[in-house]
């Protein structure tokens, strides 16, 4: 590669997980080699608008992510609606690093204006985006795959609203403690272990400010295990790793990962027999496959203390690139470096570009 290839990192975002798309941010553009690469960092702000991002932001972004933001005070982006122009700051050639987490960055709405115009870009398609970012939907998939999920009751604002009574009773079917959580969400934003009956209406409540469908699942005796997958049509699991939770909350919550230090630690590979970690890696590629990803993911499993059951709890198809992130971890545990990686991302892009473009996508005229 003679000439550089321009690399937009796109992050921020209209999401509650803004300020961690920003930490996410500064690892990956750190990654990549400027001698390949030209990096263009690009905000995007809480009112939706693309501007070029001063370097300081990415430079000083560390510490609590609810309190980081893009700086807004950039010169806004010419975006096209289409393949780009000579008036539109997106080239042809470019390639768009997505690194957004949550609404409008990891729910299939901004890789569905990348495919309008006809660019590179990291990670899955918009319908894989849309799947994974939906657990609700996920699950249905999952399961209609014979793949190991939790059982779930889902509960929307509609039916909170006109049928509480009966949302209520099929929630506390499952004994307490249990979790409440957004349906389309993520580091656990607006999650509850609920233990108590009388508290259950305020976690719904809450998770309902964040999402119109939320899940409500048992609260089971697990370890938290994760496992990174890699490629396009023939993807790769790295060894799974663990996140052992101290915090308080008594599990992984936005504090356990973001705010106390000492409420989590991670464990690569996961303690666990290998005949499991190969399990858990086998259910990855499955998942990732049945949910019709490519690129990268990150598929978060529950193995239950006593039996070693396996349940897929989610899938996170833009999972972060923080200091403490699992995704970039497990990859480095693996003798894959930062660089390696996120190098590797940008090549899978191209390389999924380029099949794209070669597809028919319209009838010829006659």
């Amino acid at each position: 590669m003679s000439q550089r290839t321009r690399v937009l990192v796109l992050f921020g975002g209209r999401s509650s997980e803004h300020g961690v798309s920003v930490l996410s941010a500064r690892n990956v553009a750190a990654a990549l080699d400027p001698n390949r690469y030209e990096v263009v960092a690009v905000g995007i702000g809480q009112d939706g608008v693309w501007r070029y991002e001063p370097a300081e932001t990415l430079a000083n972004a560390k510490g609590d992510p609810r309190q980081l933001a893009v700086a807004g005070t950039g010169q806004r982006l010419r975006i096209p609606v289409g393949p780009p122009s000579a008036d539109d700051d997106i080239r042809p050639d470019d390639v768009l690093f997505p690194v957004l987490h949550g609404t409008f960055g990891e729910d299939g709405t901004i890789q569905g204006l990348f495919e309008l115009m006809d660019v590179a870009y990291v990670g899955c398609g918009p319908l894989g985006a849309s799947i994974g970012m939906d657990k609700d939907v996920a699950k249905k998939l999952l399961a209609f795959a014979n793949l190991p999920v939790v059982p779930w009751h889902t509960v929307t604002t509609h039916a909170w609203d006109t049928t509480r009574e009966a949302s209520r009773t099929a929630a506390a079917a499952f004994g307490f403690p249990l979790f409440v959580k957004p349906a389309n969400a993520g580091s656990s934003v607006g999650v509850h272990k609920v233990k108590r009956a009388e508290d259950l209406d305020a976690a719904i409540e809450d998770a309902l400010r964040f999402d119109g469908k939320v899940l409500v699942e048992p609260a089971l005796d697990i370890r938290e295990i994760e496992c990174a997958v890699l490629g396009n049509d023939a993807p790769s699991a790295a060894t799974p790793g663990e996140i052992v939770v101290h915090h308080a909350d008594g599990f992984y919550s936005y504090e356990a990962k973001y705010v106390d230090a000492a409420g989590s630690h991670p464990e690569i590979p996961a303690q666990a027999p290998a005949a499991l970690l190969g399990t858990l890696q086998r259910l990855a590629v499955e998942a990732f496959r049945a949910l019709e990803l490519s690129g990268l993911a990150r598929v978060d499993f529950f193995v239950e203390r006593g039996t070693d059951r396996v349940f897929i709890n989610e899938v996170n198809t833009l999972p972060g690139f923080t200091p403490i992130s699992m995704y970039p971890k497990m990859w480095e545990a693996a003798g894959v470096s930062n660089a390696a990686l996120v190098d590797r991302l940008v090549q899978l892009a191209v390389e999924r570009h380029a099949v794209r473009r070669a597809r028919i996508t319209a009838q010829p005229l006659a």
